[in-house]
Protein backbone atom coordinates (compact mmCIF):
# COMPACT_ATOMS: atom_id res chain seq x y z
CA UNK A 1 0.00 0.00 0.00
CA UNK A 2 2.74 2.40 0.98
CA UNK A 3 4.91 1.29 -2.19
CA UNK A 4 1.62 2.61 -4.34
CA UNK A 5 1.17 5.74 -2.45
CA UNK A 6 4.92 6.57 -3.11
CA UNK A 7 4.33 5.93 -6.75
CA UNK A 8 1.10 7.83 -6.91
CA UNK A 9 2.98 11.14 -5.36
CA UNK A 10 6.00 10.51 -8.00
CA UNK A 11 3.52 10.86 -10.54
CA UNK A 12 1.47 13.47 -9.38
CA UNK A 13 5.09 15.22 -8.38
CA UNK A 14 6.04 14.61 -12.36
CA UNK A 15 2.48 16.25 -13.57
CA UNK A 16 2.64 19.43 -11.35
CA UNK A 17 6.37 19.94 -13.41
CA UNK A 18 4.81 19.02 -16.34
CA UNK A 19 2.11 21.71 -16.15
CA UNK A 20 4.40 24.19 -14.92
CA UNK A 21 6.36 23.86 -17.55
CA UNK A 22 4.13 23.62 -20.55
CA UNK A 23 2.03 26.53 -19.31
CA UNK A 24 5.30 29.02 -18.75
CA UNK A 25 7.46 30.55 -21.17
CA UNK A 26 10.38 29.90 -18.40
CA UNK A 27 10.22 28.22 -15.14
CA UNK A 28 12.91 27.78 -12.62
CA UNK A 29 12.71 25.27 -10.35
CA UNK A 30 15.63 25.77 -7.57
CA UNK A 31 16.01 26.50 -3.54
CA UNK A 32 16.04 29.96 -2.06
CA UNK A 33 19.41 29.44 -0.41
CA UNK A 34 21.30 27.84 -3.61
CA UNK A 35 23.91 30.66 -4.79
CA UNK A 36 23.86 28.67 -8.39
CA UNK A 37 20.13 29.26 -8.19
CA UNK A 38 20.71 33.10 -7.89
CA UNK A 39 22.69 33.34 -10.52
CA UNK A 40 20.01 32.09 -12.99
CA UNK A 41 17.80 33.96 -11.98
CA UNK A 42 19.56 37.21 -12.18
CA UNK A 43 20.92 36.28 -15.45
CA UNK A 44 17.10 35.73 -16.69
CA UNK A 45 15.92 39.06 -14.84
CA UNK A 46 18.75 40.92 -16.40
CA UNK A 47 17.53 39.65 -20.05
CA UNK A 48 13.90 41.03 -19.16
CA UNK A 49 12.88 37.39 -19.06
CA UNK A 50 10.33 37.32 -15.69
CA UNK A 51 10.61 33.45 -15.25
CA UNK A 52 8.14 31.33 -13.06
CA UNK A 53 10.44 30.43 -10.19
CA UNK A 54 9.28 27.49 -8.05
CA UNK A 55 11.61 27.28 -4.65
CA UNK A 56 11.55 23.64 -3.56
CA UNK A 57 12.80 24.32 -0.59
CA UNK A 58 9.57 26.67 0.07
CA UNK A 59 7.18 24.39 -1.81
CA UNK A 60 4.78 21.60 -0.22
CA UNK A 61 5.28 19.29 -3.23
CA UNK A 62 9.08 20.03 -2.93
CA UNK A 63 10.67 17.28 -1.97
CA UNK A 64 8.31 15.03 -4.59
CA UNK A 65 9.47 17.51 -7.28
CA UNK A 66 12.88 17.70 -6.54
CA UNK A 67 12.55 13.87 -7.23
CA UNK A 68 11.00 14.15 -10.52
CA UNK A 69 13.59 16.60 -11.78
CA UNK A 70 16.44 14.19 -10.96
CA UNK A 71 14.70 11.68 -13.01
CA UNK A 72 14.03 14.34 -15.76
CA UNK A 73 17.75 15.63 -15.56
CA UNK A 74 19.43 11.69 -15.49
CA UNK A 75 21.94 13.41 -12.69
CA UNK A 76 22.56 13.22 -9.56
CA UNK A 77 23.66 16.46 -8.97
CA UNK A 78 21.84 19.64 -7.18
CA UNK A 79 18.56 20.56 -8.37
CA UNK A 80 18.59 23.40 -10.22
CA UNK A 81 16.32 22.78 -13.45
CA UNK A 82 15.82 25.50 -15.68
CA UNK A 83 12.50 25.26 -18.62
CA UNK A 84 12.12 26.85 -21.46
CA UNK A 85 8.84 26.73 -23.70
CA UNK A 86 8.04 23.79 -21.95
CA UNK A 87 11.21 22.03 -22.79
CA UNK A 88 14.13 21.12 -20.06
CA UNK A 89 16.85 23.77 -20.27
CA UNK A 90 19.69 21.72 -18.18
CA UNK A 91 20.78 23.75 -15.12
CA UNK A 92 23.57 26.88 -14.28
CA UNK A 93 25.88 24.86 -16.67
CA UNK A 94 23.71 24.72 -19.81
CA UNK A 95 21.98 28.03 -19.43
CA UNK A 96 25.22 29.98 -18.88
CA UNK A 97 26.85 27.64 -22.17
CA UNK A 98 24.25 28.73 -23.87
CA UNK A 99 24.05 32.40 -23.22
CA UNK A 100 27.95 32.76 -23.56
CA UNK A 101 27.64 31.00 -26.88
CA UNK A 102 24.54 33.28 -28.42
CA UNK A 103 21.96 30.44 -28.24
CA UNK A 104 19.53 31.02 -25.04
CA UNK A 105 18.61 35.03 -26.46
CA UNK A 106 16.73 33.33 -29.73
CA UNK A 107 15.69 30.49 -27.52
CA UNK A 108 14.08 32.76 -25.04
CA UNK A 109 12.28 34.45 -28.14
CA UNK A 110 10.73 31.79 -29.65
CA UNK A 111 8.95 30.62 -26.30
CA UNK A 112 8.10 34.21 -25.55
CA UNK A 113 9.54 34.92 -23.05
CA UNK A 114 11.34 38.10 -24.65
CA UNK A 115 10.14 40.31 -27.58
CA UNK A 116 12.64 42.64 -28.59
Amino acid sequence: MQVEASASASVKAFEMVQQLASSNAVVVFSCSDCCMSTVVKRLLFSLGVGPTIVELDEHASGQAMEAALYQLSGTLQPVLAVFVGGKFLGGVQTLMASHINGSLIPLLKEAGALWL
